[in-house]
């Protein structure tokens, strides 16, 4: 039977808003921070960039958040449907007195979850262009140094190293130790790549492991892996777990194996086979260099026996006769050439005597004396046009000279000063003055200053 009602207790009346923050209060201290999986569902992420989703099992859910500094840390994109794990705040969201979580951290929950991000970075990759054939390189035939990135406890290095010493001994092998499974192990093999692409030792870089779990080779699926595989300056082999077993690292190397054994079979040569097909070459040599011999052998008696056939005396006289004969030209020749030379002294001889100057001496005597007449009647030519021209100016002259008008009875009067008077202004009475005439000038004194007319 319920305890009856007191109504003499004093009553603590809350309003919604406070009931909601003490229960909010409440949860806050009781369940600071939980760890929760399972199913999503109602995933959104509006235009805030904050997530919104609903976290469910088959028996119950509960709405969830994450806000946008939190939600652009993932490294996956939520989906309904999806299993997670969740890091969460318990809460209460106070305006509509709904029970939620806070989300601070999220990852894909078991190896369906692992094969999903295994997926999106695949796939984000490839759109990238890291898997391209185009851009793998090829292995160097015969590689003189090795480095083998791996654990240097595991059973792969001692597969690797076995098979690299049965196989091509003279390759220097050095085993590069990183771990390879854990958290550590991604920084660690991103490190050792870049260390041995920059110190240029190596021919060629084998990453390796032996077979485990998507979770035990997931180290090899990390993208911090795969674009060191990809900036590599050296060429790089991906052996990572079984054949069956695939990883992002087998994608982006230049070549993948299937196994560390025979990631070691393809990295050299087998020493057995090179010698076998070194012994083959050496065979065919040796047969070449006999059947050259041989043929050698064979001219050498066929030039014997054509000596022998041809008999040298008979020979030798033959080119003492065709000496002789040569000897007997190039005696004619000579003649012939010194003929020739002798006929062309004579002939410049001839023209040299005709240019002597006891021959031209008489021509050019001859020859200045017609110049020396030429010039002559030139001169007195030019003498005789200049006599005219100068009497024509004469009389041109003197037809316009002021003697010729003095010859007529004019006179020209000078002052003191010698200055030609042309007018009786400014002359006075005993003024002396001097008068040219025709035939002299005559000294004259004014007598009577004469008015100018007016």
């Amino acid at each position: 039977m319920p305890a009856p009602f007191d109504d003499t207790m004093p009553r603590h009346i809350l309003t919604p808003s406070s009931l909601n923050r003490l229960v909010r209060d409440l949860l806050g201290d009781a369940l600071p921070q939980v760890w929760i999986e399972g199913e999503l569902s109602n995933v959104a992420k509006p235009g805030s960039g904050h997530l919104y989703f609903t976290l469910k099992d088959s028996g119950a859910q509960v709405r969830c958040a994450m806000f946008k500094l939190k939600a652009s840390a993932l490294r996956f994109r939520p989906a309904d449907g999806m299993q997670v794990l969740l890091r969460a705040k318990v809460g209460l969201y106070e305006p509509r007195g709904e029970f939620q979580l806070v989300a601070e951290y999220m990852e894909p929950a078991g190896e369906g979850a692992l094969q999903r991000e295994f997926e999106q970075l695949k796939a984000r990759l490839a759109a990238e262009g890291l898997f391209e054939p185009q851009r793998k390189r090829a292995l160097p035939a015969y590689p003189r140094r090795i480095g083998v990135i791996t654990s240097a406890t595991g059973a792969a290095v001692r597969d690797v190293l076995s098979v690299l010493a049965r196989r091509w001994p003279l390759a220097d092998v050095e085993v590069l130790p990183v771990p390879v499974q854990g958290r550590d192990a991604p920084p660690a093999i991103v490190a050792m790549l870049r260390k041995a692409s920059a110190c240029a030792r190596y021919d060629v870089l084998l990453l390796t492991r032996g077979g485990g779990s998507l979770e035990d080779l997931w180290a090899f699926n990390e993208e911090a892996v795969a674009r060191a595989i990809h900036a590599s300056a050296v060429p790089v082999v991906s052996a990572v777990g079984h054949e069956i077993d695939f990883s992002i690292a087998d994608f982006v190397a230049d070549l993948r194996a299937p196994t560390p054994s025979a990631a070691a079979e393809l990295l050299v040569p087998d020493a057995v086979a090179i010698g076998r097909h070194l012994r083959q070459l050496q065979q065919r040599l040796v047969t070449l260099q006999q059947r050259r011999l041989q043929a050698y052998a064979q001219r050498v008696d066929h030039l014997l026996a054509r000596l022998q056939t041809q008999r040298p005396q008979a020979r030798l006289q033959r080119d003492h006769e065709r000496l002789i004969h040569l000897h007997h030209r190039l005696l004619g020749a000579l003649r012939e050439q010194q003929q020739g030379r002798q006929s062309q002294l004579e002939r410049a001889q001839s023209r040299l005597l005709a240019q002597h100057p006891r021959q031209r001496l008489p021509l050019m005597h001859h020859r200045l004396a017609e110049l020396t007449q030429r010039l002559r009647r030139a001169i007195e030519r030019h003498l005789e046009r200049d006599r005219l021209t100068l009497q024509q100016a004469a009389r041109a002259l003197h037809a316009v000279s002021p003697l010729a008008t003095l010859e007529r009875g004019y006179a020209i009067l000078y002052d003191e000063a010698g200055k030609v008077l042309r007018s009786t202004q400014g002359v006075k009475t005993g003024t002396a003055l001097r008068a040219r005439l025709a035939d002299g000038e005559l000294g004259l004194r004014v007598e009577e200053a004469a008015k100018p007319r007016g």
